[in-house]
């Protein structure tokens, strides 16, 4: 061990942190009911790139800065560095007036508000990409959009660790049989008399499926004491994981009587408000992309997207080291995940 180094970082972790947690400069493009847009300032004497803007939407349950955990490991960071235009949806907290919000609002509303906000300010299309859930809140947007003969302005669609077969989710599958004898009914009494699935529950959750991380973090800390990058990484991710958001009630019911219970999407097809949206329609390239260590969002239940994506003029997948939030924004991602995006945006426009 790097004796001097150690030391460094034990001094800068005791005097405030060793990760740099300052966000990338941006600027509010739109705000509403829907939610906050923002763009991202360009960095000085990156010559742009040109190509049409990209569009990030972070899931429910995280707040926005996941696409910027922290510099150098920061996906904001990286399409900058590239000259691509950025923007992003903030949708932020949730409290319990929004309890009647369910998956129609994203996929009818702040989907479609941002993709032809950010078209109109830096269009003509967007390059669009959703991390966990929000991959499939953006999937089925674009399908949805098809289908009612109003296709959103969108040149491609990137999604990163989204499981559409809760099947193959290994600490879910055993819940389905009990959830489908009982039909939900405790749990749903539960979440409307809240009118939420509560923040500390989300970041339980996630904790949950990353115990054994959890065990061996005091180990991984003191044999990697002079790797101010690990230490960064680390001290970044319990950041984000101490800033979750919960659910709204409605929301967090449909996904766990839609997705949980039923598996509907596990065909390409989900009901919502007295219409099918199929995967199928999806018109324009996707590029997908799973963790090979991911536990919430495992290969197999991210994989099968790829089969149902039959109108796709192109479906690239691909994988990377990491869980849920490594495959986004771990240290690896920087050479595998923003690796692949680069290349199919590019190959896109």
């Amino acid at each position: 061990m790097d004796l001097p180094a150690a030391a460094a970082n034990l001094v800068g972790m005791a005097c405030g942190g060793v990760a740099d947690l300052r966000r990338m400069p941006r600027e509010l493009v739109d705000e509403g009911p829907r939610g906050a847009l923002y763009r991202y300032l360009p960095v000085p004497g990156v010559a742009p790139a040109g190509g049409e803007p990209v569009l990030l939407v972070p899931p429910l349950g995280a707040p926005d800065f996941a696409y910027d955990l922290r510099r150098g490991c920061s996906l904001v960071e990286h399409l900058l560095a590239e000259g691509r235009l950025v923007y992003l949806v903030d949708h932020g907290p949730k409290s319990f007036a929004d309890r009647g919000l369910g998956m129609e609002h994203w996929v009818d509303d702040v989907v479609p508000w941002a993709a032809r906000v950010t078209a109109e300010d830096a269009g003509p299309d967007v390059h669009l990409v959703g991390w966990s859930i929000a991959g499939i809140f953006t999937a089925l947007a674009v399908a949805a959009g098809v289908q009612a003969g109003h296709p959103l302005p969108v040149r491609t669609l990137t999604m990163i660790g989204s499981p559409v077969d809760v099947s193959a989710v290994p600490f879910v599958a055993p819940l389905r049989p009990l959830a489908m004898v009982a039909g939900g009914r405790g749990l749903s009494a539960v979440y409307r008399a809240i009118g939420s699935f509560p923040a500390p529950l989300v970041s339980a959750a996630f904790h949950l499926t990353a115990v054994d991380k959890l065990v061996t973090k005091p180990l991984t800390l003191l044999s990697r004491l002079d790797d101010r990058d690990v230490l960064a990484q680390i001290e970044a991710v319990d950041h984000l994981m101490s800033n979750m958001h919960g659910y709204p009630g409605r929301l967090f019911g449909q996904i766990y009587h839609l997705m949980l219970r039923r598996n509907d999407l596990a065909d390409g097809e989900l009901s919502l408000s007295g219409r099918a949206i199929r995967l199928a329609a999806v018109d324009v390239p996707v590029l997908v992309v799973a963790g090979r260590s991911d536990v919430i969002a495992p290969l197999p239940a991210v994989q099968k997207v790829v089969g149902l994506l039959t109108g796709a003029p192109e479906v690239r997948f691909s994988t990377a080291p990491g869980g849920h939030l490594g495959v986004l924004t771990g240290r690896d991602a920087r050479t595998t995940t923003w690796s692949a995006l680069d290349a199919f945006v590019a190959d896109h426009g």
